[in-house]
């Protein structure tokens, strides 16, 4: 799956509605050597097999992924605070509880909250993610050109259009290659800037400069050739224009695939981080054309 896609993912989320889990402090054994004059274009081509080879990559049709993953801190304190709300103005509904509904609603959101997901994906860069929040469930679909999304947990039961900004951020981001694989046949043009730090190991940072021009950062773990982190598209927060950065742990071999089973997501100038919890994924499975176009009003 894209490091993109998944970075759209979270960022999709968002606007649905929707970890960070402490990781328990250890002493790690001292990264080996990162190997002598390898280029760019090497330590990509590592990556790949790393990965599970490009053959195994292209024979991938469709995917799909569920899980949990965080909502609530981390985007929008007020946002948070209304999904919250919502949710507690439907318990109070049905348990009849409303004293404690309502002092709830009162409540400051501190702490974020996990929601079941399911992200199916098919190729050419088609999506659909359903999200479960406060007994609804919010959907958002892309069929490689344009989406829809319905949040009936805000009372929104139709289907909304995305934004012009929503489809400008969805272009390419469903890509289940990834930005590295075939990389040279996309027009992306490769810079190794160094080695930094990722959790503690040593990873390449790469520079990658696509074909329009835009360019992205991913870091390569130097001991697994795993891409540990990547920088995804800019989110736009409190009207400024914010880097974005997931660090993708965990990786699980699927059907000879490695996929990241854990994906945390930090914003520039935000503290709180956002986690999704990969539990089941699915390698081909059949999944119709038409949960991907444009639902029925």
């Amino acid at each position: 799956m894209s490091s993109k896609n998944k970075v759209a993912l979270l960022a999709a989320c968002v606007a649905l509605g929707a970890a960070s889990v402490p990781w328990a402090a250890e002493v790690k054994p001292a990264a080996p050597a990162a190997p002598a004059n390898l280029t760019a274009a090497q330590i990509v081509e590592r990556n790949a097999a790393a990965r599970g080879g490009l053959a195994a990559w292209h024979a991938v049709q469709t995917m799909s992924w569920s899980g949990k993953m965080d909502a609530g801190v981390g985007d929008s304190m007020a946002r948070s605070e209304n999904y919250v709300k919502q949710m507690w103005a439907n318990k109070k509904k049905s348990t009849g509880h409303g004293q404690g509904a309502a002092e709830q609603t009162n409540t400051p959101v501190t702490q974020q909250v996990q929601l079941p997901f399911v992200l199916e994906m098919k190729r050419p860069g088609k999506s659909r993610i359903e999200l479960e929040f406060a007994g609804k469930t919010a959907v958002q679909v892309y069929d490689g050109k344009e989406g829809w999304l319905k949040r009936p947990y805000l009372n929104r039961d139709d289907w909304e259009p995305f934004s012009a900004e929503q489809l400008k951020a969805s272009e390419g981001k469903w890509d289940m290659d990834g930005p590295l694989l075939d990389y040279a046949a996309k027009g992306t043009k490769l810079a190794l800037e160094g080695v930094e730090k990722v959790d503690g190991q040593n990873a390449y940072k790469l520079k990658l400069t696509l074909r329009n021009g835009t360019t992205q950062h991913v870091w390569i773990d130097t001991h697994t050739f795993l891409d540990v982190k990547v920088e995804g598209t800019p989110r736009r927060m409190d009207g400024k224009l914010r880097t974005v950065w997931v660090t993708q742990r965990d990786f699980k071999s699927v059907q000879g695939l490695m996929v990241p089973s854990s994906l945390e997501t930090a914003v520039d100038g935000y503290p709180e981080t956002h986690k999704m919890l990969i539990e089941k994924i699915a390698v081909n499975p059949k999944l119709d054309d038409s949960r991907f176009t444009k639902p029925k009003a």
